[in-house]
């Protein structure tokens, strides 16, 4: 047993009583780690066949349930995620003898643990699922290798492998549906949007995000899982470039991130603002902030926000830039905000241009450059676009770097209404060569 050499090290005094042991272990575990892991250990090297009238076989089992979830939160404590691993990978003999749902319900309380390590390391804890879900395998726990691979799956999703993570979630699915487990069905198929909307699948993301929802109307839905299937509805609303439907789902998930108190919660916040400036409606980024509800939330997240909020207001490209680069991890490392935030700094910089070249005719680039502070290359390629767009009537002459904008050609109404009647006429004519065809 490799937990057996720390039986040696331990005075008899602590051998005599587990239960002192435990509560011993538990004191020392802030003072004195080494001697509380010693100890720890020794309750895990009790022998469950070795019960007596003074220890019954359930007690042996309850105390090693507690000295595993006070070693686990040693080795998070230590930042120490291969001891974790290694515990987990120790313990099998132990699930064995114990229930099956006792034992799924320690496995999965040891995964979260390994989860919560500060800086966790993603390729332990994907190693360990892989090497759980291989021996849940072997054992036949269809149950729980169900639950590790939607773990795995989220893990992969997280890592931005999005096929893999596709790939264990469609056989996945197809397997759950058999079993009609519908409460992980869920988790699982928001999962798949979430890994459809990372490859940019629209309309997968959301034909899958719609049977979430169809999957939840049959269930009881605990909040936090439905504030996240809310929040999913935002993300996928906000990309079809629906903003209003977006904030309403962003606020929604929103309150009900509140009332958990959890982390995500000013994640939605963000996004509300970000619907509000998508909107043309920068103006009200400030009265949603300043609210009673959000303004426990303010920090730095709400501060990159309002700083793109006051940009865009002031349409103004050099405070949007200096607001990129203060808050780079609150807004470009975000990648649900760095793709809106995109498309706002382009639609930004297609209203300075419109405005810096509608008093000239005729104008060297350079100029149009100089005057809005970007590098030649990129005013001359955007400019490009959006005389191909239609969104700017001219040519560029790159021969003399010059920008030739002609006068916008209203069209004659009157050329529009005989185009129509013209056309309408036409198929009178057929209608009426028809039915002469036919009489004959």
């Amino acid at each position: 047993n490799p937990l057996s050499p720390a039986l040696d090290r331990l005075p008899q005094a602590a051998m005599s009583s587990p239960s002192e042991a435990l509560e011993k272990a538990d004191a020392l575990a802030t003072t004195n780690p080494a001697e509380s892991e010693s100890l720890y250990r020794s309750i895990l090297a009790l022998d469950l066949a070795a019960a007596t009238p003074d220890l019954p076989k359930d007690d042996t089992i309850r105390l090693k349930e507690s000295a595993i979830t006070g070693l686990s939160a040693l080795f998070v404590k230590a930042s120490n995620p291969a001891a974790l691993s290694d515990l987990a990978t120790s313990l099998r003999p132990f699930f064995t003898a114990i229930s099956k749902a006792k034992g799924a319900k320690i496995i999965r309380a040891l995964l979260d643990a390994l989860a919560s390590v500060p800086d966790p390391d993603e390729a332990t804890l994907s190693a360990l699922c892989e090497d759980t879900i291989a021996w849940c395998r072997a054992e036949n726990r269809t149950f729980l290798r169900q639950r590790i691979e939607g773990r795995l799956a989220a893990l992969r999703l997280s890592q931005r492998h999005y096929t893999d993570a596709l790939r264990i979630i469609s056989a996945l699915i197809s397997e759950i549906k058999r079993l009609d487990d519908k409460g992980h069905l869920l988790e699982v198929q928001l999962l798949e949007s979430r890994a459809h909307h990372a490859l940019r699948n629209l309309p997968k993301a959301r034909a899958s995000l719609t049977a979430a929802r169809t999957t939840a109307n049959g269930i009881y839905v605990p909040p936090a899982l439905q504030a996240e299937i809310d929040s999913q509805a935002g993300i996928v609303s906000a990309e079809e470039k629906d903003y209003k439907t977006a904030y309403s789902y962003f606020y929604e998930a929103f309150e009900g991130y509140m009332k958990l108190d959890s982390p995500n919660a000013v994640n939605n916040l963000k996004y509300m603002l970000l619907c509000k400036i998508m909107t043309d409606h920068a103006e009200d980024v400030a009265g949603i902030v300043n609210g009673a509800v959000a303004l426990k939330y303010s920090g730095r997240d709400i501060g990159a926000l309002q700083a793109v909020a006051a940009a865009y207001k002031s349409r103004s490209l050099l405070s949007f830039e200096r607001a990129s680069t203060e808050y780079k991890t609150e807004l470009v490392d975000d990648p649900i905000i760095h793709t809106h935030l995109t498309e706002l700094y382009e639609k930004l910089l297609e209203q300075n241009l419109l405005r810096l070249v509608e008093p000239f005719s005729r104008v060297e680039i350079s100029h149009i450059a100089e005057l809005i502070k970007l590098p030649l290359e990129t005013v001359e390629a955007k400019l490009s676009q959006m005389i191909l767009d239609k969104k700017l009537h001219g040519i560029l002459d790159q021969g003399a770097g010059c920008l030739e904008v002609f006068d916008e050609v209203t069209e004659s109404k009157t050329y529009k209404d005989s185009l129509q009647a013209m056309t309408n006429m036409g198929f009178v004519v057929d209608s009426l060569f028809e039915k002469a065809s036919a009489l004959r």
